[in-house]
């Protein structure tokens, strides 16, 4: 049976470059390929979605580590692996907290990103060795995020994007007091009490940083 492999990243070069390891490695493998993060739902909601997805958490519309969430909260069944330049222990371990399968730096060679599928297809994690532990002494805001819905997640993106009620409930389609309404339960969830809070603390989850990039 091929295995449908969704590429999630807006690198051209970087998507190309998977394709052809992935087509190599896995014959038969099916590639659907997505270069922003809205791209991915419509995907996933076919009669046949990927067998698994691989993710940049800084590809546009992703808001970092909200997006994935949101991809583990609305389509638990399909797992996802992390392809990152942000390679620091922090992010891996917040990473498979909150929900990928697997996680791959975009240094490591071409090799392991095929063993980390493979690993993962059969059920298994698959974590790069990395030197230095999590810092578990800081507070972590993705485990208060991790109460919020998968509507009340796509706000909390909109907020730390900058964006107005009115934006969000156009491209959400939905109506501006349904946004508000989840705004107010948000603060309450996030244990904030202004908008302004709440997206400093979205920001933290963004992985606003940005990566290098790719080497052509």
């Amino acid at each position: 049976m091929s295995h449908r492999i969704l590429i999630a990243d807006d690198h051209p070069l970087m998507r190309t470059a998977l394709t052809q390891t992935i087509g190599q490695a896995i014959p038969g493998a099916v590639i659907l390929e997505a270069s922003r993060f809205e791209q991915i739902k419509p995907l996933l909601d076919t009669g046949e979605p990927p067998d698994i997805i691989l993710l940049d958490l800084h590809m546009p519309g992703m808001s970092g580590l909200i997006g994935l969430m949101m991809l583990r909260s609305e389509h638990p069944a399909i797992p996802v692996i992390v392809v990152s330049a942000s390679e620091d222990p922090v992010t891996i371990q917040r990473a498979i907290d909150y929900g990928a399968s697997g996680f791959v730096p975009k240094s490591a060679p071409n090799t392991q990103i095929v063993e980390a599928i493979h690993a993962v297809l059969d059920g298994e994690l698959w974590l790069p060795e990395i030197n230095g532990g999590p810092e578990t002494d800081a507070p972590d805001p993705a485990q208060r995020a991790a109460t919020l819905t998968p509507q009340q997640l796509r706000v909390l993106a909109g907020i730390a994007e900058g964006k107005l009620n009115k934006q969000i409930a156009y491209e959400m389609s939905v109506a501006e007091t349904t946004v508000k309404a989840h705004v107010t339960t948000i603060l309450r969830k996030l244990n904030v009490l202004t908008r302004t809070q709440a997206a400093v603390l979205a920001s933290q989850l963004a992985l606003s940083a940005a990566p290098p990039p790719p080497v052509e």
